[in-house]
């Protein structure tokens, strides 16, 4: 383990052997750090915090802190992040609330730009990348391969659904399903993610029946009922297809259109 002498690590504090940790960094009490995580300088992690391995904080990121949330009155909640993460310079990770689910999961794999937020409650799937300065309000849930452009405002229990681009700016109020591109204050639909899901190895067939379900969901007018049994009918044995379709039938806060 490889500790810098003016580091502040609290001798409960459970660190795998082969964590490091920076200069002036300080790791509270009830933290525990999976190994071949890197902490820099002036890094803060508290409260009931889990850290998987390989994950890297930059300086100044502030890690479990309690919610900003007015509900809170101490509860022992919990931040719970995965292996493989990236954490920028002053990002801020808060714990769970009580009246919440208890917990904020982040998953395996994300990149975190400098100043991003992730708020109280919150569950970051796997391979999402958040520009600088993006911010999650509570209970938010992001699924995987998700990107949020620079200074994106997602607003509370709103629902990211996979492989969907939130352009630079963008003010988020409503879900925004999986596979497509939204942009603007406040975010509208602007078609699918074509080059995402391009980069992600999509076949040809799979970016067809999509472009299909999306006209029919989006733009035939039709209401969604009839829109998604058309979907359905046509390329119901697609699992991506049926997961739009899903997505926007199960939405509680309504869709960006």
């Amino acid at each position: 383990m490889n500790i810098h002498p003016s580091a502040i690590v609290h001798p409960k504090a459970e660190l795998a052997p082969t964590v490091e940790i920076g200069p002036y960094a300080i790791i509270e009490e009830g933290v525990k750090i999976g190994k071949g995580t890197k902490v820099m300088a002036h890094v803060m992690i508290t409260g009931r915090t889990e850290i998987g391995e390989a994950c890297t904080f930059f300086p100044f990121a502030s890690v479990g802190m309690a919610p900003q949330d007015l509900k809170y009155k101490g509860e022992p909640t919990k931040l719970i992040i995965g292996n493989g993460n990236t954490f920028r310079e002053s990002v801020t990770l808060h714990r769970g609330t009580g009246q919440g689910r208890g917990q904020t999961v982040i998953g395996h794999h994300n990149f975190f730009m400098a100043y991003v937020h992730v708020a109280h409650d919150c569950i970051v799937g796997d391979h999402i990348i958040m520009a600088n300065a993006a911010t999650l309000g509570g209970h938010i849930v992001i699924g995987d391969h998700a990107i949020l452009g620079g200074l994106v405002g997602v607003h509370q229990f709103v629902e990211v659904g996979a492989y969907a681009m939130i352009g630079g700016g963008a003010i988020v109020t409503q879900d925004v399903p999986p596979f497509v591109s939204v942009a603007g204050n406040r975010a509208k639909l602007y078609g699918l993610n074509l080059i995402g899901l391009k980069r992600h190895g999509f076949s040809a067939e799979k970016v067809e029946a999509l472009k299909g379900t999306y006209k029919l969901l989006f733009r035939s007018g039709l209401i969604l009922k009839d829109a998604a049994k058309q979907a359905r009918e046509k390329w119901g044995d697609m699992a991506d297809v049926e997961a739009l379709i899903a997505f926007v039938e199960h939405s509680k806060r309504g869709i960006c259109r």
